[in-house]
């Protein structure tokens, strides 16, 4: 007898499964007489394997099929009925009428129904039943809730929890039915197996006398059970909290409700979940989780372990338990555990890694360990807790085994050297040699790009390695087979190359790419090497690279050719030079559409050209990083929202500065006033944020007027406000004259923030009004009535004072702009000038002075220079944008520190108005 190879019977298998005309065609045996419980149940598991690998039927054809499979409902065959179950469930979603079908599956629902027959009809008529009907079905999802057979169980509490997004009201009246499923303390017994957790031990008939029952200690319904409850719980903390101090078992963790590990697991990260939303709660529940470090199983003790150590601001002395626990787990003979501690403690090394030391001589022993993902995992903690004496023989072990380990795991150790490149400067050399060497090996995009990328770091952190790192990526680009790499190392070369003490030592690699690499990496191969051009100090090496761009005219590529043309030109005109190679600078895209689009709305835009003065500028390198982020304008309103891990990013300040134009154009009472100058980068907390009440505010400047935004939130869910107003009274003569106040009419704890306006003229539009406000929150307070949700009619009225708002010259009229500051100093040697000296006894190093200076200002800070690298004397360089046609400004901070007198200031400023000048001086002598 001849057997199939395993290709030829996988292919067969495939089409066996695959043919969707034929499962359609055969479906007919399901009306023969008598009905073959053999072929019918493997027509079912083709159907449901059709559907598993994505197959999809038409409307018509899952109806066809899914009405032929309730004809079987009943035949007597219990394995036949359970394939019936498994088939419908997946073609309700796109069968149609299948409502029809109900009547059915309630009466194998009925408690004098089979014990078998029972949970799959609760999981299938949770997927047929529309959420208009749940109500009707109610009874018989609150009795199997509670049935004492766990499988029945467990399956009304999993169907709920599918059921509860569509029926959310009627879900939530089961919640005793599910308390009463976690609280139950001992289980009839346990049926496990796809036959509602019987063993058959005849061999026909499926009947249930022919079934054993299997005793259970999983307790398994408490595992589901908690999850519907934190379900329904979930929008009420405080029930969340109290549910989880209810069933944690208090310090010591023992006497717990709860007896399934998977459900304590659940509930320990419910906790921490509790501890990131109210770091108050961080004291009790983290007696809970050390109550549960002693738990008896591995699994419960590693999830509190792990809950600790990734807890925010965690102290040392705190994760010496969890350590503790993690640090036996490195001696299991249980790669499993040796795998989830040694990652546990890999992630913690990047915060605690003092607290992580005491493990090294556990995970040195683990770097031999036959399971490679454990060993990776050691050594990249070790790397990241070790000393600068253990380095070389730390790089010697990893090479041993880098060829043994995936790229995933690869790449987890390039990380950790990048780290360590920066933390010991001096072992640059023993490390540089490791990346080139692994460079060279085998393996995927995402293992290369994470060398270059440390490479990359090595060569802008650490200036020794630099002309060493730069022949490495050369002669990697020889052989590079990403495109992208090679576009990226050649950017470098271009930015690094020109340099170097010999540039002309790259120019070889570069034009070897103009000759040996496609389309893509030729044009980045010419836009390299004009920079070189460009940037040379010699006229021989121009005349060279202009000879070699000159052959580039000939390329097949039209983006290869144009670039050569362009780059040729500028070396004929040095301001074309200037604007196209050597500026750094460029507008910011999400200020630009702005502007753009409050430019074409305005209804005088034709009469006036477009101003692209006013538009911050950033470097390339933060346009590179916008462009790799999210979009973020839509998260832009709550004053309070908590961020929390799966938040996405902050938005940028020019995503910021859309968003708040967008919304001021709505508002009528503003529609005259015409483009937003300028808005407050960041909202300004006006009351403490434990307060009922919180008020945070946002300062619009416009051409002639000033709009003060105020997010108002109501932290009192029993509790609305109506007509929300702030009233503002200047301290001085402030040059502004009130216009309006715009109030909320009402605020709940459900629809916060609501937003009010205080809107003033500026009596002069030349003039940079500076003043501080008095600030009073207005309002009428009503009770909710708590069974109607509705407002009582009679109120109080009350007010709340609130913190002063500050209008001042660096948060509202200077805008951070990115320039390359030596040319644009020497260009505004014309305009206006004013250089003045200023004493900062109160500041306690020359960091602090650059940080309070760079805050005051709002500037964008160049060069790296808001970092400072001697503690006694240090530049600060700044370039801002003053809002309403102030044009550019910079600010040059020379500082020297001295103990006793603090820092002396000598602030110069260079400006295309005198009074952008004055404002600077003003606001930092202020």
């Amino acid at each position: 007898m001849a057997y199939a190879s395993k290709k030829e019977e996988e292919s067969g298998l495939s089409s066996y499964y695959n043919n969707k005309t034929t499962i359609i065609q055969e479906a007919r045996v399901f009306n023969d007489s008598p009905i073959s419980p053999r072929k019918c149940r493997a027509l079912l598991t083709r159907i449901v394997y059709l559907l598993y690998i994505g197959e999809t039927l038409g409307a018509q054809e899952a109806t066809t099929l899914f009405f032929g499979t309730t004809k079987l409902f009943q035949h007597k065959d219990s394995a036949l009925r359970q394939m019936v179950y498994l088939a419908i469930k997946e073609l309700a979603t796109t069968a149609e009428d299948v409502i029809m079908v109900t009547s059915s599956i309630m009466k194998d629902m009925q408690p004098n129904s089979e014990v078998i027959y029972r949970p799959n009809a609760i999981r299938a008529l949770c997927r047929i039943i529309d959420p208009s009907m749940a109500q009707g079905v109610e009874r018989f999802f609150k009795a199997a809730i509670v049935d004492r057979t766990p499988s029945i169980s467990s399956a009304a509490l999993v169907s709920s929890y599918h059921l509860f997004p569509h029926a959310k009201d009627v879900v939530k009246r089961w919640v005793n039915e599910a308390q009463e499923a976690v609280n139950a303390k001992s289980t009839a017994s346990f049926f496990s197996g796809s036959s509602g957790g019987y063993l058959n031990f005849g061999s026909g008939g499926g009947q249930a006398s022919g079934y054993q029952p299997i005793p259970s200690t999983s307790y398994i319904t408490q595992y589901h059970a908690l999850g519907l409850l934190y379900l329904i719980r979930q929008q009420d903390r405080m029930a969340v909290t109290k549910m989880i101090q209810q069933l944690g078992g208090g310090k010591s963790g023992a006497g717990t409700t709860l007896k399934n590990s998977m459900a304590l697991c659940m509930l320990i990260r419910y906790a921490a979940k509790v501890i990131e939303e109210d770091p108050n709660m961080q004291r009790q529940i983290l007696d809970l989780l050390d109550g549960w470090l002693r738990h008896k199983s591995d699994m419960v003790n590693f999830e509190a372990a792990r809950a600790i150590c990734e807890m925010k601001n965690v102290t040392a002395a705190q994760l010496t338990k969890p350590i503790a626990v993690l640090q036996l787990f490195l001696s299991s003979p249980k790669s499993v555990l040796k795998f989830a501690a040694t990652r546990t403690l890999a992630s913690l090394a990047l915060t605690h890694p003092t607290a992580v030391a005491s493990c090294n001589v556990d995970m040195e022993n683990l770097i031999a360990d036959p399971n490679r993902s454990v060993a990776t995992y050691a050594i990249t903690t070790l790397l990241k807790t070790g000393n600068e004496a253990s380095v070389d023989r730390l790089m010697k072990q990893i090479t041993g085994f880098m060829s043994e380990i995936s790229d995933e795991f690869k790449v987890i150790i390039v990380d950790a050297i990048r780290s360590l490149c920066l933390k010991f400067p001096a072992k640059h050399v023993s490390m540089l040699a490791f990346l080139s060497g692994v460079l060279r090996d085998e393996g995927g995009y995402d293992f290369k790009r994470a060398v270059v990328e440390a490479i990359f770091d090595m060569i802008k952190f650490i200036g020794d390695c630099k002309e060493q790192a730069l022949s490495h990526l050369c002669e990697f680009i020889e052989d590079c087979e990403f495109t992208k790499l090679s576009v990226r190392i050649l950017h470098l070369l271009g930015m690094e190359g020109p340099k170097a003490p010999q540039p002309t030592k790259y120019i070889r690699f570069i034009y070897n790419r103009v000759v040996l690499e496609n389309a893509t990496v030729r044009a980045a191969a010419v836009s390299s090497l004009a920079k070189f051009g460009v940037n040379a100090v010699d006229a021989g090496l121009r005349r060279s690279v202009g000879v070699l761009l000159n052959r580039c005219l000939d390329d097949v590529d039209d983006e290869v050719r144009d670039r050569a043309a362009l780059y040729l030109g500028t070396f004929k005109e040095t301001s074309l030079a200037d604007a196209y190679v050597k500026e750094e600078s460029v507008f910011s895209l999400a200020a630009l559409e702005s502007k753009l689009v409050s430019y074409v709305n305005d209804p005088d835009a034709s009469e006036k050209p477009f101003d692209a003065t006013s538009i911050p500028k950033i470097s390339r390198a933060q346009l590179a990083a916008e462009s790799n982020r999210p979009s973020t304008l839509d998260t832009i309103s709550a004053p309070t929202a908590r961020k929390t891990s799966a938040s996405p990013p902050p938005p940028t300040a020019a995503e910021t500065q859309s968003a708040y134009a967008q919304q001021l154009a709505e508002v009528p009472e503003m529609a005259s006033y015409g483009p937003v100058f300028n808005s407050s980068a960041k909202p300004v907390q006006l009351t403490e944020t434990e307060t009922e009440y919180q008020v945070n505010c946002v300062k619009h400047v416009f051409k002639e007027h000033i709009v003060f935004q105020f997010n108002v939130s109501n932290t009192l869910p029993d509790t609305v406000l109506e007509q929300v107003a702030v009233v503002m009274q200047p301290q001085t003569e402030s040059g502004l004259t009130e216009d309006f106040i715009i109030q909320v009419d009402s605020v709940t704890a459900s629809t916060s923030p609501g937003i009010a306006y205080a809107s003033f003229t500026r009596e002069n539009p030349e003039e940079y009004v500076t003043a501080s406000f008095q600030c009073i929150l207005k309002f009428i307070s009503k009770e909710l009535d708590p069974s109607t949700g509705e407002p009582e009619e009679e109120g109080y009225e009350d007010e709340y004072q609130l913190e002063e708002v500050e209008l001042s010259a660096g948060g509202d009229y200077i805008v951070p702009s990115y320039a390359s500051f030596s040319s644009e100093w020497d260009r505004l040697r014309s305009g206006a000038t004013a250089t003045e000296t200023f004493s900062l006894g109160a500041m306690e190093s020359i960091k602090a002075a650059c940080d309070s200076i760079i805050e005051v200002l709002n500037m964008e800070p160049l060069g790296g220079t808001e970092t400072p690298t001697s503690t006694s004397v240090h530049t600060l360089q700044l370039s801002g944008l003053v809002t309403g046609g102030g044009g550019k400004v910079l600010v040059r901070c020379r500082m020297t520190f001295s103990k006793g007198q603090g820092v002396t200031l000598e602030l110069g400023v260079r400006a295309e108005k005198e009074s952008t000048c004055a404002l600077v001086l003003t606001t930092v002598g202020g």
